[in-house]
């Protein structure tokens, strides 16, 4: 029974025919010479090139090839040295436990799935299978299988995209980005990004959008700690202030998706009743009160107003609930 490779039938078809067929007449020729070496002498050198083999390779499945080879397309035994990261790799996070498990398997199971590579400026540039890269290297491997292909720099990115998409192991931060080198690199529209990949238009759209987040909700996105559903609640909101304070505030309080929904339209509704001002503030001031108004709701996770004339003002704090506001107190420094 053959083992899955886990590509998926998208990357699979397009690296599957690495292995370039050898002509028949090469092929009777080898045969009609095969016939005229003694039987020791073969059964020498085909013990000689198993244990070889065997040696250098966790899978032992790959052959090495010689200089003047390098470059072929196949499947071939490559020195862990000669491989480049892909530039292009839409992955930023490698786990380090993860890392460690993957390099335990592979000790004693052996590399079962080689990785894919492309040939550039007499390295390999890796096109998927950085985490097994990796892995070998916690395990000081000199070689490993490697299936070169022919690739521009533009399928290389796209193929380790795919390849990272069919895994579905890319937080939506990453793929986000991994759609926005497409475009920014090569110059392709969100259309053909879409066609090369896999996916909906509206798909890839939704997904730019989620880098129109603020630094630090992107963080919790990345960590797990709000969902794509909650992002895209708070893209609805314009203020980028309010949106990282809607962020903390559901992390803190546990809100659902619809919670969050919730609370936006309530942000949108205020704002809408919200008199125009009929004299102007000098913009020193208003800067310094916008300020002071950020480092408030920051410092207590919840929304403050604040209302300043030169004679008097007010400062509006919300909470929501007794224990919202048992929370601000103590933070307040009060009991």
């Amino acid at each position: 029974m053959s083992k899955k490779t886990g590509l998926g039938r998208g990357l699979g078809s397009l690296i599957s025919g690495g292995i370039t067929p050898e002509p028949p007449k090469k092929a009777a020729a080898r045969k009609k010479a095969a016939k005229k070496t003694p039987a020791r002498k073969s059964a020498a050198r085909k013990s000689a090139n198993k244990a070889a083999a065997s040696k250098s390779s966790p899978a032992g499945a790959a052959k090495t090839p010689d200089e003047a080879s390098r470059t072929a397309v196949g499947l071939f035994e490559i020195p862990i040295s000669r491989i480049i990261p892909n530039p292009h790799q839409p992955r930023r996070d490698f786990h380090e436990e993860s890392l460690n498990e993957l390099a335990e398997s592979i000790r004693s199971e052996g590399l079962l799935q080689p990785i894919v590579v492309r040939s550039r400026d007499n390295m390999y540039e890796l096109i998927a299978g950085e985490r097994r890269w990796r892995a070998c290297q916690k395990l000081k491997l000199k070689q490993i299988p490697a299936r070169v292909i022919e690739a521009t720099e533009t399928s290389s990115a796209i193929l380790s995209l795919i390849e990272n998409l069919q895994r579905e192991n890319l937080n939506p931060v990453e793929e986000a980005m991994g759609y926005a080198s497409l475009i920014k690199d090569f110059d392709l529209t969100q259309e053909q990004v879409a066609e090369r990949v896999g996916r909906s238009r509206a798909s890839v759209a939704n997904s730019l959008r989620l880098l129109q987040l603020p630094r630090e909700v992107q963080g919790y996105l990345i960590k797990g700690h709000l969902s794509v559903g909650h992002a895209k609640v708070l893209l609805g909101v314009e203020d980028s202030e309010t949106r990282l304070l809607l962020a903390r505030q559901s992390i803190e309080r546990g809100w659902s998706v619809r919670e969050i929904e919730r609370q936006v339209e309530q942000v949108k509704s205020r704002s809408d009743r919200t008199p125009k001002s009929r004299g102007s503030v000098p913009a020193e001031e208003a800067r310094a009160i916008n300020d002071l108004q950020k480092q408030l709701s920051s410092t207590l996770s919840t929304r403050v107003t604040l209302k300043h004339s030169p004679k008097k003002g007010r400062i509006i704090i919300e909470y929501h609930g007794n224990d919202d506001l048992q929370r601000i107190i103590e933070q307040m420094g009060l009991r």
